[in-house]
């Protein structure tokens, strides 16, 4: 890990190795609202040798800046487009989870050249509207996100490691609620502004479309609905796990990319 300056911020980053050097296909990973870099631990310590993969702590949220918030959906799609351009990187595999699969996609509309494979994970062209944003990025500023971390975890996890690993749960309530509320809200905001329903109809390069089948958040229906927009889209729905199938089933993600890549001719 280390930390580098993009677009006049620091940003916590992982890379495990030079692309050129060794002739693995590169996977970017960005993570969801409310979350660091960490979630992707067990699934990426499954991917091998066989990728180079780059992860980083979005503005707002794990050891990144907060920056000026709140935030638009351009504001980090940028950021990851000065990361990639600082890493001499073109031509990656996206993975992003909730607000990280907007921010893929925004990715691809706006710098195609740095897209050669999209995965969409627990997200949609549209997440939730205007309503459902407002409350929660008031609740945050009047309470914290502690005042709203049952609901969320509720969606992000299945009953069963709800109710069957307190001690799981706890360590990702921290995670949760130690996200600054300024990052947080600010991230809110750029999701309630977001609408990808006419950039997603545009994506003409491999994607993979994942969902929990649990997922509380943003159900399977409506990743399929995401997945129906662009042309030639695999969907798949994860049993046993929720918003955040990395976490409840890692070995099940890792074999749907490794397959994936190796049929889309990413690998």
């Amino acid at each position: 890990m280390h930390f580098m300056a993009v677009n006049g911020l620091t940003l916590l980053v992982s890379d495990s190795g030079d692309q050129g050097a060794t002739g693995r296909p590169t996977l970017v990973f960005s993570n969801s609202l409310g979350t660091d870099f960490r979630i992707w631990d067990a699934l990426v310590a499954r991917l091998g040798e066989d990728y180079r993969i780059v992860l980083y702590d979005k503005r707002g949220h794990g050891l990144s800046d907060v920056g000026d918030a709140p935030y638009v959906m351009a504001d980090h799609v940028g950021d990851l487009a000065a990361l990639l351009d600082a890493l001499e990187i073109k031509g990656a595999i996206i993975c992003g989870l909730s607000v990280g699969g907007l921010i893929a996609q925004g990715l691809y509309a706006s710098r195609p050249d740095l897209v050669r494979g999209l995965i969409l994970c627990d997200t949609a062209h549209k997440i939730g509207n205007d309503e459902l944003w407002n409350a929660r990025i008031a609740a945050v500023e009047n309470g914290g996100i502690a005042s709203i971390a049952e609901g969320i975890l509720d969606r992000w996890f299945t009953k069963a490691l709800r109710e069957g690993d307190p001690v799981a749960l706890a360590g990702w309530r921290n995670m949760l609620t130690r996200t600054p509320a300024a990052g947080y809200a600010g991230t809110s905001s750029a999701i309630r502004d977001t609408d990808f329903t006419e950039q997603a109809k545009q994506i003409a390069v491999p994607t993979l479309c994942l969902v929990g089948e649990e997922d509380g958040a943003t159900p399977p229906a409506l990743v399929q609905e995401m997945a129906g927009l662009i042309p030639g889209a695999r969907c798949e729905v994860i049993s046993g796990a929720g918003h955040l199938p990395c976490i409840e089933q890692p070995d099940v993600v890792a074999e749907l990319i490794e397959t994936f890549t190796r049929e889309a001719g990413l690998a």
